[in-house]
């Protein structure tokens, strides 16, 4: 929903039509049952696919099941009536499902040396197949198509991610490959026109701060230790988003305006970690490491490496928590009304949805007996509303406000 509007406010002011308001209705309505009806059907088709592949248990069932699948659901959508193209769809992707996935769990389990290798050139050879046929096949065959791209991608992915865990990559080549990830995962969006796989690239995005090893076992949605360069990274990422979103139409406008909302929703995340503990800017990536203090044999020079450790937090830029709490608000105020004077309502109801978390958070770990600092924020909102609503009457439409 791109715009908020009240129909029979419209229609009291002579603005539309009873038979435009009902055409508004009617669309808004008819949106909402097909993400209703893909959301089940996409949910039905994942919890069969996994079910059956963990049911049979042993690859040549899974393959058999998963082939049997995917030859029904082909026919079907070949030569079955239109009615029950769903019905294909759904046999074709479970049979796909099952053949993609039976093979990524094989490899891993009894393949491990040439998982990750082997992953990678499947998944790629599936998703270049099905990006060929994508643009070239009917449409009622697109979606059928554009999930097995998916899956194609999904193994792929998961097979750079096993090499990274098998070589035991720490450090600096980490980002790269979930750049590389993030990447994939934002193309796939783009060309697909499907903002819920676009807004999925922000969790590779994400992790490229994060210091630590990568464990393919353990997966972090976001974990990352430098606060204050992850709300840099994320605004860069939010910059370029507004960047293309300003220079495209369309699906690409679209796909621009999720990613950066949802590299916005990390962003609050980080002020809220700030807010609460602060920050040493580049302590987890630069701060000295106990291990370059080891003598010889198994002990440690503990003076040499406290002291290079104080040397850093005196020559590093520490923010308190006080400072992240306060630049945060600011923020968040003004970018609410960047977002309501742009129209721009996902950008506008984050923001409102962190003022909400903001306001808790603040109340009862930073400022809980601090009354002045409430003082002082209520007497800055007082006057930033009185702006706000004075330069909008000033610029567009007057707007009714309750104490006007």
């Amino acid at each position: 929903m791109y715009y908020v509007a009240e129909t029979q406010s419209l229609l009291d002011d002579g603005i539309i039509s009873d038979v435009q308001a009902d055409e508004i209705k009617s669309r808004a309505r008819a949106a909402m049952v097909a993400l209703c009806v893909n959301t089940l059907l996409i949910a039905g088709i994942l919890a069969a696919t996994i079910g059956l592949v963990f049911y049979l248990g042993t690859a040549l069932s899974v393959a058999l099941c998963g082939g049997l699948f995917l030859v029904a659901g082909l026919l079907i959508l070949r030569g079955g009536a239109p009615l029950y193209r769903m019905f294909g769809n759904a046999s074709a992707m479970i049979g796909a499902g099952m053949l993609i996935s039976g093979t990524g769990i094989e490899l891993v389990d009894k393949y491990t040396d040439i998982a990750g290798p082997a992953m990678m050139a499947m998944g790629g050879l599936i998703g270049a197949f099905c990006l060929w046929r994508f643009r070239a096949a009917p449409a009622h065959l697109r979606f059928a198509y554009g999930a097995i791209l998916l899956m194609g991608a999904a193994l792929h992915l998961e097979g750079v991610y096993f090499i990274a865990d098998v070589f035991y990559l720490p450090g600096l080549p980490m980002p790269f490959v979930h750049f590389y990830v993030f990447a994939v995962i934002a193309l796939l969006g783009g060309f697909l026109d499907l903002r819920v796989v676009t807004a999925c690239a922000i969790i590779p995005f994400a992790q490229m701060l994060d210091t630590g090893r990568f464990h393919f076992r353990d997966v972090y949605i976001f974990n990352s230790p430098e606060t204050t360069l992850s709300i840099l990274h994320m605004g860069l990422l939010i910059a370029v988003c507004l960047w293309i979103a300003g220079r495209s139409n369309g699906a690409i406008r679209r796909q621009a305006g999720i990613l950066m909302i949802m590299a916005f929703i990390v962003a609050n995340l980080c002020f809220l970690v700030g807010s609460l503990w602060g920050d040493e800017v580049g302590s987890a990536l630069f701060r000295p490491r106990d291990a370059d203090f080891r003598l010889e044999g198994n002990g440690h020079d503990t003076d040499a490496y406290r002291a290079a450790l104080d040397a850093f937090r005196a020559s590093t830029l520490v923010i308190h928590e006080h400072v992240y709490s306060v630049i945060w608000a600011v923020l968040l105020a003004g970018l609410s009304i960047w977002a309501a004077m742009t129209n721009r309502p996902g950008m506008f109801y984050t923001t409102m949805t962190f003022a909400g978390i903001y306001a808790y958070t603040q109340t009862f770990e930073n400022f809980y007996d601090e009354p002045l600092a409430y003082v002082i924020g209520g007497l800055v909102a007082i006057p930033l509303a009185f702006g706000l609503w004075w330069l909008n009457n000033a610029w567009f439409k007057p707007v009714k406000v309750a104490a006007s």
